[in-house]
């Protein structure tokens, strides 16, 4: 039973992370007015005044990349690791920046998703960790340091 849980629950997680990136590129790219305001206050505050759609649309691209990812067997991993970098930065940046964790005043439901996609994604890797490392063994620099050999000297 404990197997089957533990092949099973990546599946779920991915539903999920996928419903989340998947439902939120409706505004993403189709420019609503929402996610306009939440991206121009990010890139004015990052320094970027006027990239707001750049900046925007590739947050989207990056989470419809993720998505597919975490669908393909041999890039399920890569695909939660990915997930995993973007709901870090949307965490980060709402905690760290004028958007606050309740832009919207709706009780912070986008921050909150975004911690429950961070958790989803944290657990893929875990129940997959095994697989991670594998990945991260065939790093050119990571993986020679993750494997005990030493770096050559400079």
């Amino acid at each position: 039973m404990l197997d089957f849980i533990r092949r099973a629950a990546p599946w779920a997680l991915s539903v999920w992370i996928a419903y989340v990136f998947l439902w939120y590129l409706q505004y993403k790219f189709t420019g609503h007015p929402g996610s306009v305001e939440l991206f121009t206050i990010l890139t004015d505050w990052l320094g970027f005044t006027g990239h707001e759609k750049i900046m925007r649309i590739g947050t989207g691209s990056a989470e419809l990349i993720a998505s597919i990812m975490l669908f393909i067997p041999p890039t399920q991993t890569i695909g939660a690791a990915f997930s995993l970098a973007i709901m870090t930065g949307a965490i980060f940046f709402h905690a760290a920046s004028p958007l606050g964790i309740d832009p919207y005043g709706d009780g912070g439901v986008l921050f909150k998703e975004a911690c429950a996609t961070w958790a989803a994604s944290a657990l893929i890797l875990l129940l997959q960790r095994d697989r991670a490392f594998a990945l991260v063994r065939r790093l050119p620099v990571v993986g020679r340091w993750f494997a005990g050999t030493p770096l050559p000297a400079r």
